[in-house]
């Protein structure tokens, strides 16, 4: 028979041209009887008229048909077979596109023809499954996937081994996307005596076949959503096979090729186990063998290095095993290293996967001994010498970047000699083995998401370059990827696997600490994790000097935005962000969009790094000049800002030399930088070189824009002193972006909004460190704010199309600062009230919990707290949304219901007992009763309804503890707190409830004994001193000092604020005014003055813990912008 015709897996199926003449199976067959024996082929070979896309298939189903429904004895057994053979090749030279279910029972036909003493059809039959399932991406149905699989496992069993690896072919063919559906046949292909794993031995001599099997292995392992995973027992002997692949080395008499695509099923074997969710690597002797097969596999066949591994890593804090095999002189394969006339591609554009090895010479030659020489196209600094100076301090007598191997990099004339044909089959072989790396690279990527964070840092050293010592070379890491690897995705596939070790590490890393005695004995820990990060900022910026791929240079950029926002530059010594900051500047201008992007946020991490930092703000300060102007002609700008910066001129009415009466001596380039790109028009008309990006667009493409206003607010909320001078230019650019048609660029926006907002409300807060004529003056936020009202801010509140945006627009209107709310006109005022009141009754919600918090910011204003109609509407409005089903809602009403009590305590204190009066006595139980509600829901609820509830116990008059409903619901309010502190919840809510048992407990109540009883129980369970001395506190604030000794401050319950959650007092949470009522019982009192240490001379006013310290300390357990 003649050899099938093969074609690409990812070929686009063309319908062949309409044929001539259509032959019946019957007339066919005296076609094949009368032709000679030497044309056979091409007389068959005329295919029919087709009526469609599958018309050609049903043909072939009809032919097959007919086989099956002719008696034996009426043709020879022979020409069964040859007409078999036959139309098995006309199947695979078949290019239309056939239906799956087509697809599906013809090869069912086809399998029911073929017996197993015909092992040449079996052998045939098995290439067209193979064929037809990848070429035309079917995935086999269960019913005709059982008969399949039946048929290839009984093939194994009873064929000869020369068809064992079509069959194999076949069967990873069928089991791909079907695992689940396979689980009776998984005892017969991975059982003890299973057909793959007696195939994938490593005593099994033929390497081809183990590779089949090993093939089928990871397409069985494949996960599908929503199907269940292989069990247990055969996920382990599955990691063992593919484990015991990977740790086998390759024999001589083994192809290079079929070596590369063995370990390349292994690797994709153990990423599909992985992916599954449910492979966890626990021992860590399995972990350490794991780890050490892929970091082998990570440099297979990299030029110029030969590393050893052990059989397992072991966590460590030193480099280990490090031990190169000097690469032998005497097998140069020097045809490897030049081919003529193959290499003829555009420099720093990226090939594809299969050429992606047959770049220019050039573009590798810029990762080798000549890294720092890159081409003027590619480079981003017109003197690559400087550039490099920059970039980092070399060690005296070492290269900045070690020889990329000098096989591939100094190769002599004589090589020219070599042939084509030579040169193409090395340049596959280098094609293969760099896929071998990305293999592991991608297998160790899905690990690490497999395992804990604290567990993979063991392995840190083993992976991450640390500085090399005296006399000692560098060891080997993933940046040795990124820097020597001449694929281009390869050095993206480390440089993404280093970003995914980087990100979440800042717990990790905080630990490190340039060392400042040198005299040491011994170097501590933190001192290496500070010189792994130093010397990951100079290998980083290297390997951004020396790229040229885009997309590569993209992943650098974003590994470098990674380390950046983990590493703890308060402990390093001052100077990397330096470098990082001046190296990045040429490429925000790059061609590419997805660079521009990328540098962008390089510089957001920069500003947001543990801002404010020292030498950040230097950095800001710096004049435009020292920036972009100095990239040259060199690097591969799309336009040039510098010149945009210029025409940004200051807002009318204002001087060029003062615009807003405070500028600081040089403007804030990156501040001037983002709103060019965010407001003014690009000058230049060419396209942008990633299509996916419009090109008649007047602005920058959309992510850039993005990017930049990201990158103002990031640097907005840190460096808000240097950004305070722009207050009005940002707000304008906040309404202009507010007014465009895309949603993405309103939303942030009104975040940038939120950020300028929320920087003025903490730059005027009673404690702030910036002196009072630094601030930015009142009259300037009300023009502000009065701008943004009057502008596209009551639109966006509107906007029930886009609920993300009501809800930033939302937070945004809570940031407004007290004093400047306050000298607002009227109707404006009235504005923003309406507006928040309405969106408290939205469906969505994310959109009311957004509205009730900002109630519950504008209920502490000075100027709207005893307006008691505002505040009944207030009140209504919070109490509404304390019954909502979303938690997040329930959550933010609470917290704006406590801040509704604190109002209500400072109008009792300064308005006196006619607020009181003036206050509904049916709406102040409907408040009791709905926080007692609240109680006693999850803990981001609760902590802020006990609060308000110990506000309300203290709001009460004589009166309505006497009135019979109120003392009901007074009786269930104690019962809630008491069950409260009894309760496992979180420190937190037990801390706040134990303050609201501290309000005097009215006489005659039936719980007064409970709640002492619960006082003594809770004094004998603290351990703690200071614990004990404020519980102490406690009791006395529970009224047993008189009535004429007030009543403690106590702690507030709010953690850090987010986006500026105003309060005229934002360290009393709680109300500190005398408290009225009956004194604890004595005995209590004397058991916390014997328990309580401290407390017998410290009262609740000296907590443990320091009211900020209490923020610190329940930041973490709060819901909502504040606590």
């Amino acid at each position: 028979s003649t050899a099938p015709c093969r074609h690409g897996r990812h070929g686009r199926p063309v319908c062949a041209p309409p044929p001539a003449a259509v032959a019946a199976p019957e007339v066919l067959r005296v076609v094949i009887a009368t032709v000679p024996e030497g044309r056979k082929m091409a007389a068959v070979a005329v295919p029919a008229r087709e009526v469609g896309p599958g018309g050609s298939f049903r043909r072939y189903l009809a032919r097959l048909g007919a086989l099956r429904t002719q008696p034996g004895a009426e043709r020879s057994a022979g020409g069964r077979r040859t007409e078999l053979h036959l139309l098995f090749d006309q199947l695979i030279s078949e290019n239309c596109g056939p239906a799956p279910a087509d697809v599906c029972v013809l090869l069912a036909q086809a399998c029911q023809l073929v017996h197993f003493d015909q092992e040449h059809l079996v052998s045939k039959v098995c290439q067209l499954i193979h064929h037809l399932l990848n070429r035309f991406q079917v995935v086999v149905d269960e019913q005709n996937l059982n008969f399949l699989l039946s048929y290839c496992i009984s093939a194994l069993k009873q064929c000869s081994s020369w068809t064992h690896v079509e069959i194999l072919q076949a069967l990873a063919a069928l089991v791909y996307n079907n695992g689940p559906k396979c689980q009776k046949y998984l005892q017969d292909l991975l059982g003890k005596m299973g057909l793959l794993v007696q195939f994938s031995d490593p005593a099994q001599p033929d390497v081809e076949l183990r590779r089949a099997a090993v093939h089928s292995m990871a397409n069985l392992c494949l996960s599908v959503p929503g199907q269940p995973c292989l069990d247990e027992p055969y996920r382990s002997v599955c990691f063992q096979t593919f484990l015991s692949v990977l740790q086998s080395s390759k024999t001589s008499n083994v192809d290079d090729i079929v070596f590369c695509m063995l370990l390349q099923n292994a690797l994709k074997g153990i990423q599909s186990l992985l992916n599954g969710g449910k492979m966890k690597i626990m021992q860590t002797d399995q972990l350490g063998s794991l780890l050490a097969v892929l970091k082998k596999c990570m440099f297979h066949g990299l030029p110029g290095l030969s590393i050893e591994m052990p059989a397992a890593l072991y966590p460590a804090p030193l480099p280990q095993y490090d031990r190169r095999s000097p690469v032998k002189q005497e097998q140069p394969e020097p045809a490897a290293f030049k081919p003529t006339g193959v290499r003829k591609q555009k420099k720093g554009e990226l090939a594809e996967e299969g050429k992606e090895d047959l770049s220019d010479p050039g573009n590798e030659s810029s990762h080798g001994a000549d890294v720092l020489k890159p081409s003027l196209e590619s480079s981003p600094c017109a003197d690559p010498r400087a550039c490099a100076s920059d970039v980092a301090c070399v060690p005296a007598g070492k290269d900045p970047l070690p020889s990329h191997g000098t096989g591939w990099k100094r190769i002599s004339s004589s090589e020219s000699e070599y042939s084509d044909a030579e040169g193409g089959i090395q340049s596959k072989m280098r094609s293969y083995q760099a896929k071998v790396r990305q293999g592991a690279l991608a297998c160790f990527l899905s690990a690490i998401k497999s395992i804990e964070k604290r567990v993979l840092y063991g392995y840190w050293s083993a992976f991450v370059p640390d500085a090399p010592g005296i006399g000692s070379p560098q060891s080997l890491s993933l940046m040795t990827i990124a820097l020597k690897d001449p694929s281009p995705k390869t050095r993206a596939c480390s440089l993404q696997v280093l970003s995914a070790i980087l990100e979440g590490s800042k717990q990790f890393l905080s630990i490190a600490e340039d060392a400042n005695d040198h005299k040491r004995a011994f170097t501590p820990f933190s001192v290496t994790i500070a010189s792994s990060i130093r010397e990951l900022h100079r290998c980083l910026l290297l390997a951004l000097v020396a790229e040229s791929s885009s997309q590569t240079l993209t992943q650098i950029i974003k590994c470098l935005a990674n380390l950046v926002s983990n590493a703890p530059y308060s402990r390093l010594n001052p100077g990397l962000l330096t470098r990082v900051w001046n190296q990045i500047k040429p490429y925000i201008c790059h061609k590419d969009v997805n660079v521009r992007v990328s540098s962008l946020t390089l510089l957001g991490a920069i500003v947001s790094a543990q801002a404010p930092l020292p030498e950040v703000q230097l950095l800001l300060q710096q004049p435009s000049s020292s920036g972009l102007s100095n990239s040259g002609s060199a690097t591969p700008h799309r336009f040039n800002f510098s010149e945009q910066w210029r025409k940004a001129l200051p807002l009318e009415g204002e001087s060029p030399e003062n615009p807003s009466g405070c500028l600081p001596p040089e403007p804030c380039w990156l501040i001037r930088l983002c709103i060019s790109v965010i407001v003014l028009p690009r000058e230049d008309s060419c396209s942008d070189s990633d299509a996916n990006f419009p090109s008649g667009s007047v602005y920058e493409p959309s992510p850039v824009r993005l990017e930049s206003l990201q990158v103002l607010a990031l640097l907005v909320k840190g460096y808000f002193s240097m950004a305070q001078s722009y207050l009005l230019e940002l707000g304008e650019v906040a309404c202009k972006c507010m007014e465009e048609m895309d949603p993405s660029i309103q939303l942030h926006g009104a975040k940038l909004l939120e950020e300028l907002g929320t920087g003025v409300v903490q730059q005027h807060k009673p404690d702030s460190a910036v002196a009072p004529e630094k601030r930015v003056p009142v009259s300037m936020v009300v023009t502000f704010w009065t701008m943004m009202l009057n502008g596209p801010l009551p639109g966006a509140l509107q906007n029930s199309q886009h609920a993300t945006l009501q809800t930033s627009a939302c937070d945004a209107l809570s940031s407004i600062l007290p004093e400047a709310f306050s000298s607002l006109q009227n109707d404006q005022q009235i504005l923003c009230i309406t507006l928040l009141l309405g969106l408290n009754h939205s469906e969505t919600p994310l959109v009311k919990a957004a509205a009730v918090r900002a109630l519950g910011v504008y209920i502490l204003f000075s100027c709207l707290r005893q307006d008691v109609m505002f505040v009944a509407d207030t009140a209504n409005a919070i109490l509404n949304s304390l019954h909502d089903k979303s938690p997040s809602v329930r959550a933010k009403a609470a917290w704006s219901l406590g801040n509704l009590t604190d109002t209500l305590i400072a109008n009792m204190e300064t308005m006196g007992q006619s607020f009181q009066e003036e206050f509904s006595d049916l709406l102040l139980l409907k408040m009791l009763r709905s926080a007692t509600e609240a109680s006693k829901d999850k803990d981001k609820v609760k902590s802020n309804a006990v609060r308000a509830l110990g506000n309300l116990l203290h709001f009460l008059q004589p009166c309505h503890v006497a009135h019979p409903r109120f003392r009901e619901a007074i009786e269930e309010s104690l019962q809630a707190l008491v069950s409260t502190v009894q309760s496992e919840a979180t420190m937190k809510v037990r801390w706040n409830a134990c303050y609201a048992l501290g309000n005097p407990c009215p006489r005659g109540s039936v719980f007064v004994q409970q709640v002492v009883g619960l006082m003594r129980s809770l004094l004998e369970m603290c351990c703690g001193r200071g614990e004990k001395a404020n519980l102490a506190g406690l009791c006395r604030a529970g009224g047993a000092r008189g009535d004429a000794e007030p009543r403690p401050s106590v702690p507030p319950t709010r953690g850090r604020r987010r986006s500026g959650a105003s309060c005229s007092q934002p360290d009393a949470c709680w109300h500190a005014s005398a408290p009225r009522g009956p004194s604890m019982v004595p005995a209590v009192l004397a058991q916390a003055e014997a328990v309580g240490g401290r407390g017998r001379t410290e009262t609740a006013r000296s907590p443990a813990f320091s009211p900020s310290e209490m923020g610190e300390r329940f930041a973490a357990q709060g819901g909502g912008k504040t606590v």
